[in-house]
């Protein structure tokens, strides 16, 4: 049922006695009248407690390397292998693995930190399909809202590794190239394993963003780095530095 159709059931409401902010189409399938301003106020305090609960957790850990990638590879695919090298890598150098928690790429870091012994963190949050916690992250939190969760995934690592994904994957890319653009966060390693993969989007970045429209810079193209196996992002990683929270 659409917001529209539910205020015009509920017509009996007057002005300013319901609150008019979208819900979700789970919310709303439920839902026979509209959201009340009380219900939003308890929803802040939910936000509040995830934030507070999160930057908790995150604070019981060092050396952080966050990985992010598609939840669909198997475990017998190439980037699922080349993730949890990367993790191997991490865990014997004495890094942290934070991940989504889930599986495909996520369990793949997740499961090669474990392997060697060292933090394997998963920060997982519930989806109606594919998202799982896997048995290979040793500390979890989980979480109701993708924004809480993202600001976690990005809040103190040292350096950001993007594996071949969805949407999901782009949305927390560019979020993070955006922070080191603006200056909102300082610069620190960005990289992209998978040349066949995000070649074809980086081309069409330079021939369109920039030579076309101009709409970002030259130089905007230094903020990240992309290569093609584990041992190449995990060179990278070594030269970086420990960070606090942006």
């Amino acid at each position: 049922m659409s917001v529209k159709k539910i205020n015009k059931k509920n017509s009996k409401f007057k002005k300013g006695e319901v609150c008019r902010l979208p819900q979700a189409s789970s919310e709303l399938n439920k839902k026979t009248e509209p959201t009340h301003m009380h219900e939003i106020t308890w929803r802040i305090f939910r936000i509040m407690s995830e934030f507070v609960e999160g930057f908790q957790f995150l604070s019981e850990s060092t050396n952080e390397v966050t990985i992010f990638g598609s939840a669909r590879f198997k475990p017998e695919e190439k980037w699922y292998k080349e993730a949890e090298k990367l993790g191997a890598l991490l865990g014997k150098g004495g890094y942290t693995v934070i991940t989504g928690g889930g599986p495909g790429i996520m369990e793949g870091a997740n499961k090669g930190a474990t392997k060697v012994g060292a933090p394997s963190i998963g920060l997982n949050i519930q989806l109606p399909f594919e998202q799982r916690m896997n048995e290979y992250a040793t500390r979890g939190r989980g979480f109701h809202y993708f924004f809480t969760r993202k600001v976690m995934l990005a809040a103190s690592a040292q350096a950001y590794v993007y594996f071949p994904g969805g949407f999901g994957t782009l949305d927390e890319f560019f979020e993070i190239i955006t922070l080191i653009q603006t200056e909102k966060m300082k610069p620190i390693p960005v990289i992209c394993v998978g040349e066949d993969f995000w070649g074809s989007l980086f081309e069409w970045t330079s021939k369109t963003q920039i030579k076309k429209y101009a709409t970002i810079s030259k130089k905007d193209m230094k903020l990240f780095t992309v290569v093609d196996t584990a041992k190449e992002a995990y060179k990278i990683i070594q030269k970086s530095e420990e960070r606090t929270f942006f």
